[in-house]
């Protein structure tokens, strides 16, 4: 199959007949030629923007066979706690090897949650099971649905994007070098991969919070739910999502082995989407057939790492919490990504050495407190502290903050003192050395939020690399970003059907 790679500029790329000229003229084939798109990434760093693209003259332009093969079930049954991406992904892989799935899902289905969502924003109340990071979907149904991972080991992502595809997602994640779905769009791929599992025989429970393991000549064979009933099967894969902390909890408590994870914590930092796009394409404003320009940065801070986190153009900052008193922010983009503002996580790395303790939930707990501090510092609601960039520099209380996407609004603070002290030092030092390399990104025209620190979980629950099998609990399968071994829908998602193949070989008794 004949590979050609080649530059193509804006025009051509969003015009298919010349798309499809350029293309088979560079294989040196006719203009009728199958040939297929396999790779499109949008390239900067001249003074035009253009397309980095790969195409392949192929006898086929689709994929050979589905992506989900699903067995006929053979009464065996594992239960999977989360219907977040590592736990959906796990109910597939399990049907193809015909096991029966019983997912329990702590929230609600992913129309009914988005109803959770509105008193969020005019009550300033969180239902503790069902919000931005709880319900069904996890908290990458309202995160953008980025779907980039770097992570190449655990399987094959293009897999899972073909198994988005099949359920309603755009055929355009199969060659876009960053894809996402958008918060408007995952919405209904999640509750197409539900059906696919119903359809096939698995089971799914909502409403049904994981309280407690139950074993049985010590192996773990099921959970016990808050109502006192419980779900067993021959094994459990716990994939409960990076917020989990009652799941921690019941585990510590257990005295089943977990340990600190060294996590990233900081701030939503919000520029107005036009202003990003001049920055990043040096074009003002941007061509019409450019997206909306997007970053990623890093920065060493005398020794600390610091980097932007879930990156949003065209987006919105929202509220994250998952208990009453604590405030925590995330972001998200529709489809279009057609908002005004842009925002991303500025986050800097956290360690134990940072919290002075050597204990399991060291980092779990530093993680509350800073929430719950910030939360303390304002009026009860769940207005934001925020700061515009250069006071934050400066260590002053700034004078108007002016238009913001975040729904519940935000308050003037000095954001710079109620942060961790190092946290502060850290974010001034990348903030800085950013706006050298791109002149205005630190101007007033863009406030930092307080606070982003749900980067992903400080606690991994260990497992075994080979059986991905807790080394001191038989039949628990630790899984994805709560477990802490993902961060991300993609490397969830192929976290899930990993630990979904080796709970179909413990059950096998393999």
């Amino acid at each position: 199959m004949p590979v050609v790679e080649l530059y193509l500029s804006l025009e051509t790329m969003n015009d298919p007949r010349a798309l499809r000229a350029a293309l088979c003229h560079a294989a040196g084939v006719p203009p009728a030629s199958p040939i297929r798109l396999l790779r499109r990434s949008l390239d900067c760093r001249g003074r035009i923007p253009r397309y980095a693209v790969r195409a392949a003259v192929a006898e086929s332009q689709e994929p050979s066979g589905p992506a989900f093969r699903p067995k006929a079930l053979d009464g065996r049954r594992v239960v999977v706690v989360g219907a977040g991406p590592g736990g959906y992904f796990a109910a597939l892989g399990l049907l193809e090897e015909g096991i029966r799935p019983v997912v329990v899902e702590r929230g609600r289905d992913v129309r009914s949650r988005r109803r959770d969502l509105k008193p969020i924003f005019t009550q300033a109340r969180v239902d503790p099971h069902s919000n931005y990071c709880f319900g069904e979907g996890g908290a990458g149904a309202y995160s953008d649905g980025k779907l980039y991972t770097r992570v190449k080991k655990r399987g094959d992502p293009q897999r899972v994007l073909r198994l988005l595809v099949e359920h309603g997602a755009a055929e355009d994640i199969l060659i876009d070098a960053h894809p996402h779905l958008g918060s408007n769009v995952l919405p209904r791929v999640v509750a197409a991969l539900r059906q696919t599992i119903l359809d096939c025989g698995g089971e799914i429970y909502f409403g049904a919070h994981v309280v407690g393991l139950v074993r049985r000549s010590g192996a773990v064979v099921g959970v016990r739910l808050a109502d006192g009933s419980v779900v067993d099967g021959g094994a459990v894969i716990l994939a409960p999502g990076h917020s989990a902390r009652d799941v921690v909890a019941f585990l510590h408590a257990e005295n089943i082995l977990l340990e600190p994870k060294p996590f990233a914590l900081g701030v939503r930092i919000e520029h107005p989407q036009r202003l990003v796009d001049a920055l990043m394409y040096g074009i003002n404003p941007r061509h019409p057939l450019l997206p909306p320009a997007s970053y990623r940065l890093t920065h060493q801070a005398d020794g600390r790492g610091v980097f932007s986190f879930c990156m949003c153009p065209g987006g919105f900052v929202v509220p994250a919490a998952t208990a009453p008193g604590e405030i925590v922010l995330n972001g998200m983009s529709l489809a279009a990504r057609s908002a005004p503002f842009a925002n991303a996580g500025i986050v800097a790395q956290v360690g134990l050495a940072d919290v002075g303790q050597d204990h399991p939930l060291a980092l779990l707990r530093f993680q509350e407190q800073v929430e719950r501090a910030i939360f303390a510092a304002g009026d009860g609601t769940l207005k934001a502290p925020a700061q515009r960039v250069p006071d934050f520099l400066r260590g002053r209380v700034s004078s108007a903050l002016g238009p913001t996407s975040y729904l519940p609004g935000c308050y003037e603070a000095p954001v710079h003192e109620l942060l961790p002290v190092f946290i502060t030092t850290a974010l001034r030092q990348a903030l800085r050395a950013w706006d050298q390399q791109f002149p205005g990104f630190a101007s007033a025209e863009a406030k930092v939020l307080a606070v982003e620190s749900r980067t992903s979980s400080p606690v991994r629950i260990p497992r075994d690399a080979s059986t991905k099998m807790h080394p001191g609990v038989p039949g628990l399968f630790p899984c994805g970003e709560g477990a802490g071994y993902a961060g991300g829908i993609v490397s969830a998602a192929l976290d899930g059907l990993a630990c979904a193949a080796a709970a179909a070989r413990y059950v096998s008794g393999k």
